[in-house]
């Protein structure tokens, strides 16, 4: 905190280009517009500088493209900011970084329900942005210190606590990046580590390079780029910035070609990152869904050929949008070099994925099914993608670098996909429930019937590979930890998980237990098991297994009681309905 306060008025005077502003004065917006306005580099230049190579806070490899756009997705919420793509904000940033501390662009409790940062940083209550300035008072205090004080050694934070913990972080990271700390691109030469460092770290005497010509080079280049820069935002002409960029990456081959990626990986990650894949699917998926969804239901009153043609063209659209699901997968598979579902991202796009490739699977009998995967796909992706979910690709944590990786992870992390089907097929089921009538109990009844059998095989695949899973992660534990078995919060809670669908799928062995509403409902009542395993465990419990967790809250929140409320209104409703239509 303190260091982000002094840097307000030092890391301006010592990144920036003298342009013959007082960069330690609060300049008015007017004039920050203006400033702003003379720094957006041409599009192909922000380009061949986002292809460039730098090495993140946690050691992993990446173009300048990728770090931009996460900076400028967490600060404001957006892909642009004033018609400037991420690369040319962020060359912005590197040319008149005093300015960017005063441009209201960081987004501030974007649901409004925090009304006391608003009082705490002085901003009205319609006020969507704020300046990084707006953190500190006349005296330069920072606003946020006796509120993350408490944030911060609180044993349970509440939502308070964590809006202010993640402001703070989102202040570090903007910071970051207009002092010029996060631009490594300059490997360290033999550095066993391969460690690389920016121009700041190196001028801050934190390493040393024997070679006096690379020193020079380290210190002085990136100041030279951007009185380049200068010039070519004057005359239009980047012929002079293009070829010192080019000279960085010559260096970067010669002093960092062990961990440098190929020029194909660097491409391919920055069309990743321009495509959006997932972004685009979750709206797609839940409208596409939707749709038929309700054609189904409504075929079901009315059986007419135009809801067949409607039907089949929105399950080819589905089929289309699970390939480009599938390819955003392999794509983020093929960037990072590790299996895509090694954290909290990563899992939830895998199990989306498994969610609706059990819905292909059983596509031909049952378009409902089709439909609800694709809808329960969509709210997958759509919690991927809240702001306690970090989607940045990072290095694989030392413990997961192994081979079961593909097999344990894979094997129990897929299940969850059946599951999640068996249960938005026993809500769908209860649903139907309440809408029989005499009319067309007929017809709902064969739905129904359908719609059990088929939820029966997807919890039956599910808790088998559940069960599978669950060995195999012994045989991992034990080549890891040197023990198969040691109750951990994780292993503990998939044995529970296992045992509850093992209860669910004997039901119709119970005389007192069988019926259409009683595995139905268990089978949604079952998956609260799974949310608590899948999520529950990593945020509420300490374990062995707490590497794979985003930050998150550890008080629970207010939609996970209101579904359950729901769950068990639906529930009560569908039972009511249920004995009065088909109890004999």
């Amino acid at each position: 905190i303190l260091a982000f306060g002094f840097s307000l008025g030092i890391s301006a005077q010592e990144h920036s280009v003298d342009d013959g502003h007082d960069h330690t004065s609060m300049p008015g917006q007017s004039q920050v517009d203006s400033i702003l306005k003379a720094t957006i580099v041409s599009k192909e230049h922000a380009e061949r500088f986002g292809a460039l190579v730098i090495q993140d806070e946690g050691g992993r490899m990446k173009p300048i493209n990728t770090f931009s756009s996460e900076l400028l997705r967490k600060l404001s919420l957006k892909d642009k900011f004033n018609e400037m793509n991420a690369d040319q904000v962020f060359i912005s940033m590197m040319l008149k970084p005093a300015a960017w501390y005063n441009v209201e662009f960081l987004a501030v409790d974007k649901e409004g329900k925090n009304d006391s940062i608003r009082k705490v940083l002085g901003i009205s209550e319609n006020q969507e942005y704020v300046k990084a300035t707006d953190f500190f008072d006349e005296n330069g205090n920072y606003k946020l210190e006796p509120f993350l004080r408490r944030a911060t050694t609180t044993k349970i934070p509440n939502k308070f606590d964590n809006d202010y913990k993640d402001l703070n972080i989102r202040l570090n990271l903007l910071d970051q990046a207009l002092s010029g700390r996060i631009v490594k691109i300059f490997p360290l030469l033999n550095d066993e580590n391969n460690k690389w460092i920016s121009t700041l770290e190196y001028r801050g005497g934190q390493y040393k390079v024997s070679d006096s010509l690379y020193s020079n080079f380290i210190k002085n280049a990136i100041p030279y780029y951007l009185i380049s820069l200068k010039k070519s935002l004057a005359t239009g002409d980047y012929t002079e910035a293009d070829k010192l960029l080019a000279a960085f990456k010559q260096n970067q081959k010669n002093h960092g070609s062990e961990v440098l990626p190929s020029d194909t990986k660097i491409k391919t990650e920055i069309i990743n990152n321009k495509l959006g894949i997932f972004n685009l699917l979750y709206p797609l998926y839940a409208v596409i869904g939707g749709l038929l969804f309700f054609v189904v239901i409504f075929s079901i009153f009315k059986d007419r050929e135009v809801w067949r043609v409607v039907a089949y063209f929105l399950k080819g659209t589905i089929v289309v949008l699970f390939l480009w699901h599938t390819a955003g997968l392999v794509l983020r598979w093929y960037i990072s070099g590790d299996a895509p579902w090694t954290d909290a991202y990563e899992s939830i796009l895998y199990v989306s994925w498994a969610t609706m490739g059990m819905g292909m699977v059983f596509a031909r009998k049952s378009t409902m099914t089709l439909a609800a995967a694709a809808f329960v796909a969509s709210m997958l992706l759509f919690i991927a993608h809240q702001n306690w979910v970090d989607p940045a690709i990072s290095n694989l944590v030392p413990v997961l670098d192994s081979y079961w990786l593909m097999i344990h992870v894979a094997v129990i992390v897929a299940s969850y996909g059946p599951l999640t089907v068996a249960m938005i097929l026993g809500l769908t089921s209860l649903i139907l429930m309440i809408l029989t009538t005499k009319k067309n109990k007929e017809k709902m009844e064969i739905n129904l019937k359908e719609l059990t059998i088929i939820n029966e095989m997807a919890l039956t695949v599910g808790l088998i590979m559940l069960t599978i899973g669950n060995f195999l992660g012994g045989q991992w534990a034990n080549e890891s930890w040197g023990r198969y078995w040691g109750w951990d919060p994780k292993e503990t809670w998939a044995l529970i998980s296992i045992m509850v669908y093992a209860f669910v799928i004997h039901t119709r062995l119970v005389p007192g237990l069988r019926g259409r509403w009683t595995y139905n409902f268990l089978s949604v009542i079952a998956y609260f098991s799974i949310m608590m395993t899948y999520f529950g465990v990593n945020y509420y419990l300490v374990g062995l297994h707490s590497y794979g967790q985003s930050r998150g809250a550890a008080i629970t929140p207010d939609f996970i009681w209101l579904i359950a409320l729901g769950a068990i209104v639906l529930g009560g409703i569908s039972y009511w309905r249920y004995q009065a239509n088909y109890a004999k």
